[in-house]
């Protein structure tokens, strides 16, 4: 059992291992390899964990924590509970913490010589082209997925990293970026908190969305990450005098000719609902439209941000979204032990 280090570059098989936290603690840069003894094996929402032991070039062993992807991620990937077992002797390629201690954020892990994980859905694949047999909406109702062939070449991933390249700061918010700590308490997904509107749209890089309506003038918009609910009234009401504030904001909406319109305001402040420190306050400002393309096999979707007090003029971003009935909407029940296991150990228990 031993490990080596070597350039990102140089990896053979990497397997895209997203969460819900930034890589500014992980040396995106290099990619160590380990071979050894899983102890552990944790499947788990918001982040999977297995456990590795390996010898050092010095002899000495290490045990190794390495962070996956999310068990419904994973799940898509193929995998399941019995893919790794304590016991198993695995060679795992990942991207070290920066602080030096034994953590990493897995790029690929084999066993037996095969590489884990590797299926990947059709749709969510770049170049992917709806058929003929292809399911179709009738309205903006139901389950969609990104369109990844919708993604312009430059898009740069997640939604961090998506926020940080699109969003001209004002100095507060500039402030609020450098100032920022995941392994503060501020950190509102320590305690499964979730990021409001854009980002579920975001996020439909990994998870469904489902619109639903109701019988009550109302619609329900789900995300599955993190369990994240809206309702936007569509009877025609006001938003709310602005002294009052929600989490999700307040969303109204209607239709202009086939588009569905929806307006949301008085959010409450967040410190970090765009993944990366930049805060949000009750300023800010979302309107989002949805509109069906390609006779129903798709949605393009576009949303406009301001917030004037943390954001310099305005951020619009477009997709599309590819309708999928039957794609799996279980709940993520974002587990509090995995969204803090990324901090070092003596912080996971505050």
């Amino acid at each position: 059992m031993r490990y080596h280090t070597i350039s990102a570059a140089a990896s053979l098989v990497v397997v895209p291992a997203f969460g819900h936290h930034s890589d500014a603690a992980l040396d995106m840069d290099t990619v160590l390899t380990l071979e050894g003894t899983v102890t552990e094996f944790s499947l788990r929402n918001p982040h999977a964990y297995f456990v590795v032991v390996a010898t050092d070039e010095n002899g000495q062993q290490r045990e190794w924590t390495v962070q996956m992807a999310s068990m419904i991620t994973l799940a898509r990937r193929g995998w399941t509970r019995d893919s790794l077992q304590v016991g198993d002797q695995v060679t795992v390629n990942l991207r070290p913490a920066r602080d030096g201690r034994p953590y990493g954020l897995m790029a690929d892990v084999a066993k037996d010589g095969q590489v884990l994980g590797t299926r990947v859905p059709s749709e969510t694949q770049p170049g992917y082209q709806a058929t003929a047999a292809a399911p179709r909406a009738t309205s903006v109702e139901g389950r969609w997925l990104v369109d990844r062939s919708s993604q312009p070449e430059d898009y740069p991933g997640g939604l961090d990293q998506l926020m940080l390249r699109d969003l001209n700061l004002t100095a507060k918010g500039g402030q609020g970026l450098a100032d920022w700590s995941q392994a503060s308490e501020e950190n509102p997904e320590l305690n499964c908190i979730t990021k409001p509107t854009p980002a579920m749209l975001v996020y439909t890089d990994l998870y469904p969305i489902e619109i639903t309506a109701n019988g009550d003038n109302t619609l329900t918009i789900r995300s599955q990450y993190f369990d994240q609910v809206r309702t936007v009234y569509m009877d025609g009401r006001q938003h709310p005098d602005p002294s009052v504030l929600m989490h999700e904001g307040h969303s109204v909406g209607h239709y202009e000719a086939d588009t569905l319109v929806i307006d949301t305001r008085n959010f409450a402040r967040h410190r970090s609902p765009y993944q990366n420190g930049i805060p949000s306050g009750p300023q800010k400002h979302v309107v989002e439209r949805y509109r069906l393309i390609d006779d129903g096999a798709r949605m393009e979707i576009e949303f406009v941000l301001e917030d004037p007090e943390y954001i310099s003029g305005s951020m619009t971003h477009k997709r599309e979204l590819l309708y999928r009935p039957t794609t799996d909407m279980s709940p993520f029940n974002c587990d509090l032990e995995s969204t803090r296991r990324f901090l070092p150990s003596n912080l996971q228990g505050r």
